[in-house]
């Protein structure tokens, strides 16, 4: 059985009344109860209850909990603001195998210290990263903590995956991972699983000398120690016109991609990359600039 505490119209028990009919349904608002009603007139059902997240109706059926994240038009950031809150969600499931869906950004240092010891898994479509979904220890793989699920391409990566990455300079093409990857901390297994290796250690950026199937990506045509002015030389020498920024590890507000394209004014008839990014640590580090070719 699954019962999905916080059904709200119902849009989750559609969706698994594709796999399974022991389902059951609950939420304290009776509007959205009626309207959940109506769009699971079609699909057999334990039933549709009112009653509060916090006040468990059942003792041995998976729980689902989709926590509201919004409140008087706006988002709700901190976990502790969700409705239910998630400590307290997390409290009163304890030991039972639960699902709960969360902000994509959620600050996995915080679900640590809330006692979560499951796995966390972050889901794309389209590259953009959707939400990040907490898998109590009974329901996640062993030995799983995080997960990353990019949907549209149907590939998922784990912590559990080989993560000796290389680290070495850009080869012909630099690759940006995908937001499910970098949200959940498998740059490394990507890039492995891939061929690819890192440009830095605390960097995402990947590259390689050719590109994984159906990934975008970056040929290198000019790599430079960056500046603004260098960076301008170079991309008029390449006919810019058209400019794509991407810019990680440089915190220089020059480095600002909208800002950076008003000041280059670039006259040019190519469309063109450029990625600024961070090489080395300390002492050593150096904003370095790639001018490139996208592959689409």
């Amino acid at each position: 059985m699954v019962h999905d505490v916080t059904c709200s119209i119902g849009t989750e028990l559609a969706a698994l009344s594709e796999r399974t009919d022991r389902l059951l349904g609950s939420d304290l608002d009776p509007v959205r109860l009626a309207m959940g009603r109506h769009n699971l007139a079609g699909a057999t059902l334990a039933g549709l209850v009112q009653a509060d997240a916090l006040a468990p109706v059942t003792r041995d059926a998976v729980v689902l909990a989709d926590p509201g994240r919004r409140g008087g038009g706006r988002r709700r950031f901190d976990p502790a603001d969700y409705q239910p809150a998630l400590d307290r969600l997390l409290e009163v499931y304890t030991g039972r195998d639960m699902v709960v869906k969360t902000a994509p950004g959620i600050d996995f240092d915080t679900i640590t210290r809330l006692g979560f010891q499951g796995e966390i898994e972050v889901t794309s479509w389209r590259a953009s990263v959707r939400e990040a979904c907490l898998w109590s220890p009974g329901l996640a793989a062993p030995g799983v903590r995080r997960r990353a699920t990019i949907l549209d391409r149907g590939e998922q990566l784990t912590d559990a995956d080989p993560d000796d990455c290389d680290v070495r300079a850009a080869g012909r093409w630099i690759i940006d991972p995908d937001g499910a990857v970098v949200r959940a901390g498998l740059v490394r297994q990507y890039g492995v699983r891939h061929g690819l290796w890192q440009l830095d250690p605390g960097i995402a950026y990947l590259s390689g000398d050719r590109l994984p199937d159906g990934v975008r990506g970056f040929e290198v045509l000019e790599a430079l120690p960056y500046s603004e002015k260098r960076l301008r030389q170079a991309l008029v020498a390449h006919d810019c016109g058209a400019l794509e920024i991407l810019v990680r590890g440089v915190r220089d507000a020059q480095a600002d991609p909208d800002g950076l394209r008003r000041r280059l004014r670039l006259r040019g008839g190519l469309s063109l990359s450029v990625v600024i990014t961070r090489i080395g640590a300390g002492t050593a580090a150096r904003p370095i600039a790639f001018v490139c070719r996208p592959s689409r």
